[in-house]
């Protein structure tokens, strides 16, 4: 049985038929439209992260809570200069020194940066929620506890472990979590939601030396304990996070995030800022009393110094999302650096100590403002609570031996102020430099995904048009691209990402691109 077959068509007289491309052209091809496809689906998955941020809605909710948790953990804190100048002057604690205090007041930062893996655990195993109550129990647990302490080691488990436990618990839970609800505006976000413990330091530095003089050192613990259980309780079970959202991965110590080397200028950055701060923030009241001023004189200072905190950290947040993270961070830090240099060095009086604290207050602390919007540009926004994790294990050191090793300086120079401010300014003009190389790092990168971009969306032909010998759509753009480029740079200009973006004929890609400029 014979199958019938279909003729081949023959050419007939004054007609020539196209020659089929050979099957390995055709192939060759076909490869090349798939790698120019896959490299143009990751650049434009950059893209997806806006689309998949609210940019708002509940996310203002969740900034208030943040604003609460850091004025009733963090603002707490901050008043530390009050109780210790109360211990100081009253001989609360016998036995006990400058030093021992200082230590004290360096174990509450360290020790809420240490549990950063042990709440990461929590958060990944029991939730977000989970995590802030176990902040609140802690927190609670040692201000009462504090308030029966009749000894320095009691003073060290309460004020100084146990509190610093509460913090962690509810600063590491809470830390992430605008970033997850904002992308245009994630840096002012950040700026308002980190403003709490500027604000929250003015407002207890105030009530606790009121309370101690009028209802005494026991009682303002206990009243402390019992406003910020209410307030923190009530933020935990209002506070959301978009973990599932998202695809969040929680991990104590994620080790793979050490294979960025950018990571390491992020780390640099953070640890040198760190060191900066916090000699500033703990020595500025006891300068002010070694240049002849009162106690409360140096209780004022210290309270302006937490009141600029409050207002220059939305306006840091604001400025980054307008001008770039990296730019504004790189920035403030070396500002930090200018003024240690040109006016503490010179700060011999109330009125220029009163000029000071307000003005480097609104940019000493710009690194808590920062932090998440930095390390979300330099890792993807899913592995950001892992990237913060390993980011407080990092400054853990610095913020537990940066006051100690700041009084040791000053006895070894006579008990003079003028290295200690030396100190402090060096440490922004480091933490500016690992700044200022992250940002030429980035720069790099938006360089390549615009070169990426470019090549993807030009030059490209299919096979079907290579048999016809026909150009594709985008092929034929570029090449009346490259016409208009040699005929006019204003016309190429609007062609490009850009032009496109100003002019309003957007696509996300060119959005992106753009916006990537203010690294």
């Amino acid at each position: 049985m014979h199958l019938p077959t279909k003729p081949l068509p023959v050419a007939t007289p004054g007609q020539v038929r196209s020659p089929s491309p050979p099957l390995s052209l055709v192939l060759s091809e076909k490869s090349k439209d798939l790698a120019y496809d896959d490299e143009e689906k990751s650049v434009l998955s950059l893209d997806a992260e806006p689309s998949s941020s609210p940019d708002g809605g509940y996310g203002w909710v969740c900034v208030a809570c943040c604003f609460l948790i850091d004025a009733h953990s963090w603002g707490i804190n901050s008043s530390y200069g009050v109780f210790l100048a109360y211990y100081l002057s009253n001989n609360t604690f016998a036995g006990a020194t400058y030093l021992d205090y200082a230590f004290i007041g360096g174990l509450s930062y360290s020790q809420c940066l240490m549990v950063s893996p042990v709440a990461n655990t929590i958060t990944r195993l029991w939730g977000t929620r989970t995590t802030l109550f176990v902040g609140v129990f802690f927190e609670t647990l040692a201000l009462f506890g504090a308030s029966f302490a009749t000894e320095k080691w009691h003073l060290f488990l309460t004020q100084g472990l146990c509190l610093g436990w509460g913090i962690g618990f509810q600063h590491v839970g809470s830390a992430g979590i605008i970033s997850q609800w904002f992308h245009e505006r994630r840096s002012l976000a950040n700026g308002i939601g980190n403003a709490g413990s500027g604000f929250g330091g003015l407002v207890y530095s105030l009530a606790a030396g009121a309370m101690i003089t009028t209802l005494g050192l026991a009682w303002t613990f206990r009243i402390l304990a019992l406003v910020q259980l209410v307030v923190n309780s009530v933020c935990a079970l209002l506070i959301k996070d978009r973990n599932e959202h998202i695809g969040t991965t929680v991990r104590a110590f994620d080790y793979r995030l050490l294979a960025k080397p950018e990571f390491w200028l992020v780390l640099g950055w953070s640890v040198f800022s760190m060191l900066g701060y916090i000699v500033l923030l703990f020595s500025l009241p006891d300068y002010a009393r070694s240049i002849g001023l009162t106690a409360q004189q140096g209780s004022i200072i210290g309270a302006l110094l937490n009141l600029s905190q409050g207002i220059g950290r939305p306006v840091v947040g604001y400025f980054s999302d307008s001008a770039g993270r990296l730019n504004i961070a790189g920035f403030t830090t070396m500002a930090c650096a200018v003024v240690c240099f040109g006016m503490w060095i010179f700060a011999s009086s109330f009125e220029i100590l009163i000029a000071f604290a307000l003005v480097v207050g609104t940019i000493c602390g710009v690194f808590w403002a920062a932090v998440g919007p930095v390390v979300s540009e330099v890792l993807e926004l899913k592995d950001l609570s892992s990237g913060l994790s390993i980011v407080w294990l990092a400054i853990v050191l610095p913020t537990t031996f940066a006051e100690p090793f700041a009084l040791e300086l000053r006895q070894v120079t006579g008990g003079n102020f003028f290295s200690v401010k030396i100190f402090a300014g060096c440490m922004y003009v480091c933490a500016a430099v690992c700044m200022w190389l992250l940002r030429a790092w980035k720069v790099a990168q938006v360089q390549e995904l615009e070169e990426a971009s470019q090549a993807s969306l030009s030059g490209r032909t299919s096979p079907a048009s290579l048999a016809s010998g026909r150009q594709s759509p985008t092929s034929t753009i570029s090449a009346d691209s490259k016409r208009g480029a040699s005929r006019s740079p204003a016309r190429s200009f609007s062609r490009s990402p850009a032009g496109s973006f100003i002019s309003g004929r957007t696509t996300p890609l060119s959005r992106r691109l753009v916006m990537s400029i203010k690294v």
